[in-house]
């Protein structure tokens, strides 16, 4: 049960921040969640972010023919794309008793031309153009959040934005649509929205709605806090309206990849305290490099004495790819080579 509000700071990463990357990495090595001022600098807009969660909406509540028509389940094994419907995803197995309650819809990366390598629900074929924009968006928004932790460790900025490169070869990126439908009744300490689960890759990107909590992280103490949708609820100026700000976590790659500086903090989400509350929408971006991307050592001697002084090693003679790493983690935590299960929910 929570027992406080996470304090994860808001950070600004303009250039008119000349101390983001500093801040990010203090936030990042110490939370492993921070949440980055949604600006002009993001490139999201809020009309954007609302767009795609009327989509988002719209998509499931869809009749159930149509999101059957794209379920992951109609896929070879280890796609990972498509639907999945509710009492699919059980992301803490060992501890719960029952899968978590929500629907989610995992879109790949668009090809070149334009389209996507696999079906699209007729709800979302008009906008094909408005949900490839947005990922396009995600994905710089992270490849300047790596440049940032880059040069705060002091190697060259595009150390890591160069294994994240898309354009060189396809990778295990993953954006989901997320729904957390509402129970009419439920077990507090049975039924839950999302277990408890680290994610996989670099980074995550998390959208939320206003007034639909239920995020909560793990503490370095093992405690429980609570993660508030809109951490700084000021009116803005007028005419300088800004969103919620975005939600940026660690994934288990990157914390591997850099000895344990960067932190990958375990999370889920929970059904409200009071109340039976209200349906919950979320997207996410799951952000990984490219699959060939051989996790290296990093060559920054701020990790280096990280690693020195806190034990851990970064990747050395077992120089694994990215996608080898993935597989690694899901047969750690699943068993299997392969499953829908391989992205998570927030």
């Amino acid at each position: 049960m929570s027992t406080s509000s996470a304090d994860i700071p808001v950070i600004d990463i303009s250039l008119s921040n000349a101390n983001a990357p500093a801040e990010l990495l203090s936030a990042a090595s110490t939370h492993g969640f921070v949440f980055v001022k949604n600006d002009a600098s993001t490139g999201l807009t809020s009309q954007s972010i609302d767009h795609v969660f009327d989509l988002s909406k719209a998509f499931f509540a869809a009749p159930l023919e149509e999101k059957e028509s794209v379920s992951i389940a109609s896929n070879k094994a280890g796609a990972n794309h498509g639907w999945l419907s509710q009492g699919v995803e059980k992301l803490d197995p060992a501890t719960q008793k029952r899968a978590d309650v929500k629907e989610a819809f995992n879109l790949a990366l668009p090809l070149a031309n334009g389209a996507y390598p696999q079906a699209i629900p007729t709800t979302l074929q008009p906008h094909i153009s408005t949900l490839i924009a947005f990922q396009s968006a995600c994905h710089a928004l992270c490849q300047r959040l790596l440049a940032h932790f880059a040069t705060a460790i002091d190697i060259p900025s595009d150390w890591f934005t160069s294994r994240h490169d898309f354009s060189k070869g396809p990778s295990g990126t993953v954006f989901r649509l997320l729904y957390y439908p509402v129970l009419e009744a439920y077990e507090p300490d049975v039924d839950i929205r999302a277990g408890a689960h680290s994610d996989f890759g670099s980074l995550t990107l998390l959208f939320q709605r206003p007034g639909q909590p239920g995020l909560e992280i793990k503490t370095a103490s093992g405690e429980w806090a609570s993660v508030p949708v809109d951490p700084i609820p000021i009116s803005p100026a007028s005419g300088e309206a800004e969103g919620l700000p975005i939600l940026v976590n660690i994934g288990d790659l990157f914390e591997d990849w850099t000895a344990g500086l960067l932190k990958s903090t375990v999370h889920r989400v929970v059904f409200p305290k009071e109340g039976k509350g209200e349906d919950r929408y979320s997207i996410a971006y799951f952000c990984h490099p490219l699959d060939d991307a051989r996790l290296e050592p990093v060559p920054s001697e701020v990790m280096r004495r990280y690693a020195g002084e806190h034990g851990r090693k970064g990747r050395g003679a077992g120089v694994v790819t990215a996608r080898d790493h993935l597989m690694e983690r899901l047969r750690s935590t699943y068993s299997v080579g392969t499953t829908v299960e391989e992205v998570g929910g927030s």
